[in-house]
């Protein structure tokens, strides 16, 4: 695909973003930034909710994996269905009733200072790396596609990608989110729906017969029950999809501030279930893609790459198909990685401003001068750890995403559980080693699985016991420490 064209396409979208958040960032306050002032009407963060959820490292990872591990991916989704179920039943009606802007002032009414502390750290390397990961993706597709034709290093891409997403959000944070997440899932469903069109009309399909070949196909082999040492072990997804849910959306700075931006915490439950339904039914379409990517390159004699994250990329820019395709391609690619990135350096800027800094009691125009500094420096450290693992990356990007989650949100993971499941008191300085060992004895853990426990490989369920022994020492550190009086 042109370069010229791959440039002036991602120029003409960020027009459109850059519009779209001027028009929603007009009269915001630091109050608009962090929760959108809660004025958020559930159906459009619902709505807004499917692009968030729905990544870069989704739009071009899911559709390759299919080659390995085929529709085994749905168990861990029917997971986070379930997830997002608790998440609205149990965490916004808290998260609500105590009118937090960070989520992570729980931890500080429920233990101390040194937990809340504890678990905005955990959540700002969790974010950080994730977010970042994510990106890198786009980073390389975009060198492959722009830079590398003209002779430009990657780490001006890098320059060059995280200060679009700084642009449009330094103004105005989650209210210009909500909107442009909005279009970001408008350009990601027709995106995803032309694509699967035009593959289809090439392998001469109608809509029967395309249903009928995917569904055919041994690539969608969908639950796994044979081998509890396998990766794609059913318990193991879906367990790992309920619990990595309720860390990396329910406990995620990022995603619960779109949430706490609804009016209230009924319409909050709304949009969190309407979208876990949808959510299920958008990755579905990017799984059937998967499979008719492979049958493409299958009829006609196409070789497929050695990482699979690169067969969308390489057959929608490769002159296969009409030209629409790979705008389409890109659009959706910008669209969902770009909306991604942004939200989550709103989620930082707001969880380092309000949970690290403690800036609560700054008049206005002093904290808007600190969070628009946070901001920038949150955006310097992105582009860093992008140009990391850029050097050292060698998985594929969203086995890498679940796989930081498993280490970094388990102990966040465990300090809300035992919080909101006990009334035990706990000693609050101790809680920052136990975040620290928890996942070096999951580390552990997962190195010696396979001698200590007859061939048994820890898939994305290691979070799991990441949070139980951040909840086990929690207890530890309550003997003998009493019971609160009320639960907060």
């Amino acid at each position: 695909m042109n370069p010229t064209l791959v440039l002036i396409t991602i120029l003409l979208y960020f027009i459109v973003l850059f519009f779209i958040s001027s028009i929603a960032g007009k009269r915001s306050d630091n109050q608009g930034f962090f929760i959108g002032n809660r004025k958020s009407a559930w159906y459009v963060v619902a709505f807004a909710m499917i692009g968030s959820s729905i990544s870069g490292v989704t739009f071009v990872s899911v559709p390759g994996m299919v080659g390995a591990s085929g529709f085994s991916y749905l168990q861990m989704v029917l997971g986070f269905v379930v997830g997002q179920f608790i998440i609205a039943f149990v965490l916004i009606p808290l998260f609500y009733r105590m009118n937090l802007i960070s989520i992570y002032g729980y931890l500080e009414s429920r233990y101390g200072m040194a937990s809340h502390k504890t678990g905005a750290w955990f959540f700002f390397i969790s974010k950080m790396l994730g977010a970042s990961v994510r990106l890198f993706l786009v980073c390389l597709i975009l060198q492959l596609l722009i830079f590398d034709p003209f002779h430009i290093p990657f780490s001006i891409n890098v320059l060059f990608t995280v200060l679009l997403v700084w642009l449009y959000t330094f103004q105005s944070g989650v209210k210009s989110l909500i909107w442009t997440d909005s279009l970001k899932t408008i350009c990601l469903l027709v995106s995803v729906g032309l694509c699967i069109y035009y593959i289809a009309s090439d392998l001469q399909l109608n809509m029967k017969e395309t249903w009928n070949v995917i569904f055919n196909s041994d690539l969608s082999h969908t639950f796994f029950f044979e081998d509890v040492n396998e990766k794609q072990f059913f318990f193991k997804q879906f367990l790992g999809g309920v619990f990595t849910v309720i860390a990396m959306t329910g406990l995620d700075q990022d995603m619960m501030q779109r949430n706490l931006s609804c009016k209230n915490f009924r319409d909050s439950q709304k949009n969190m279930l309407t979208s876990s339904i949808l959510q299920f039914f958008v990755i579905s379409l990017f799984l059937m893609l998967g499979v008719l990517l492979y049958t493409f390159t299958a009829k006609h004699g196409i070789e497929n790459p050695m990482k699979s994250d690169e067969l969308f990329p390489m057959i929608a820019t490769g002159n296969y198909f009409p030209i629409i395709v790979g705008i389409l391609f890109i659009i959706g690619l910008v669209s969902s990685a770009y909306a991604t990135a942004g939200s989550a350096l709103t989620a930082l800027t707001t969880s380092f401003t309000v949970d690290i800094l403690k800036v609560k009691n700054l008049v206005e125009k002093d904290l808007t001068k600190v969070r628009k500094w946070v901001h920038v420096g949150m955006a310097l450290g992105m582009g860093t750890v992008i140009i990391v693992f850029n050097i050292f990356n060698n998985t594929s990007v969203i086995d890498a995403v679940y796989t930081l989650a498993s280490y970094t949100y388990g102990p966040i993971l465990g300090m809300f559980a035992f919080g909101i499941f006990t009334r035990r008191r706990v000693r609050d300085r101790y809680i920052p080693l136990i975040a620290i060992l928890s996942p070096i004895f999951c580390f552990i853990l997962q190195k010696y699985s396979v001698v200590w426990f007859n061939g048994y490989n820890f898939s994305y369920e290691l979070l799991i016991f990441n949070a139980f022994f951040t909840f086990v020492g929690l207890g530890l550190a309550s003997m003998g420490n009493g019971k609160i009086e009320t639960l907060k």
